[in-house]
């Protein structure tokens, strides 16, 4: 068993399982002359420790940039997984370090593992980047990815509150009404009683009905009087406006081309912006 083990690492080209190298301290503190000297010297860049964590994912995780930069130059494997499955690529997101995301996705990481339900996309909005969300995005980052326990990105973003990686989610397309055993990003911004949050995701077309395994809306997860409370009471009473009714139904069609179609339709600047999800422009009187 120890030889397939072993077999099965080197086939990788990850070498021996090993207690953290001197090159995963270097790689972790941001010691980059070290890290250097032990790469010129010979140094295995590949070398995992007993939790299959690389010197990559250290400095990833870390957001030591020119770490990272030495290790990918040296040959580091970027895709490389630990014991988790997470890749480099998911340890910088997390970390919300552009600049390592931005050097791993020149060296060819993959944005969308297969076979890894928590995606990079899923690190980011945990982490609160939504600076790494939009560039993940833009990079082709399945935006439904759904993982058993967290769901999809939008349902992170939610639970964890990160309303500025929800709008940009939202704003590319992402399905506000996923669900995850029924319950939606809306349950999760109840839960968690952030009123700010809930008009957002109403404001994209979330649905304050939707029912989840325990057939609870979101207002049931609110406290009565609650300001969550009465924005979704408001919405639950209150008919949606033709406009708002126009917008969403706009976006749904459109899906992640609503942003780039919406703007070539020859409509008024206000209507564009309108539809867009944009504040209306400012009149200087």
């Amino acid at each position: 068993i120890l030889l397939t083990i072993l077999c099965g690492c080197f086939s990788h080209g990850l070498g021996f399982w090993t207690d953290r190298s001197a090159v995963h301290e270097a790689a972790a503190q941001g010691r980059v002359k070290q890290l250097q000297q032990l790469i010129e010297e010979g140094a295995a860049v590949n070398t995992v420790a007993v939790d299959s964590i690389t010197p990559l994912h250290e400095a990833c995780i870390q957001g030591q940039t020119q770490c990272v930069r030495l290790l990918l130059n040296a040959g580091a494997q970027v895709d490389a997984r630990n014991i988790d499955g997470s890749t480099p690529l998911c340890d910088a997101c997390a970390a919300g370090s552009i600049e390592c995301v931005r050097l791993l996705l020149e060296h060819g990481a993959t944005v969308n593992p297969p076979l890894f339900t928590f995606s990079p996309l899923h690190e980011a909005c945990m982490g609160g980047s939504s600076e790494c969300v939009r560039l993940m995005i833009d990079q082709g980052a399945f935006m439904e990815a759904h993982d058993c326990h967290y769901g999809t990105p939008l349902h992170v973003a939610c639970a964890r509150q990160h309303y500025d990686c929800t709008k940009v989610l939202l704003s590319a397309g992402a399905n506000v009404n996923a669900a995850k055993l029924h319950e939606t990003a809306l349950h999760h911004a109840a839960k968690v009683n952030n009123a700010e949050l809930v008009e957002l995701l109403v404001e994209f077309g979330g649905n304050v009905y939707a029912r989840d395994n325990l057939n609870k809306k979101p207002i049931h997860y609110t406290r009565p009087g609650s300001p969550c409370y009465l924005v979704l009471e408001f919405y639950e009473n209150t008919p949606l406006s033709l406009q708002q009714i126009s917008r969403v139904t706009v976006r749904k069609t459109l899906g992640t081309r609503a942003c780039d179609v919406v703007t070539k339709l020859g409509l008024p600047n206000r209507i564009i912006r309108f539809l867009s999800h944009m504040p209306p422009p400012v009149i200087e009187l």
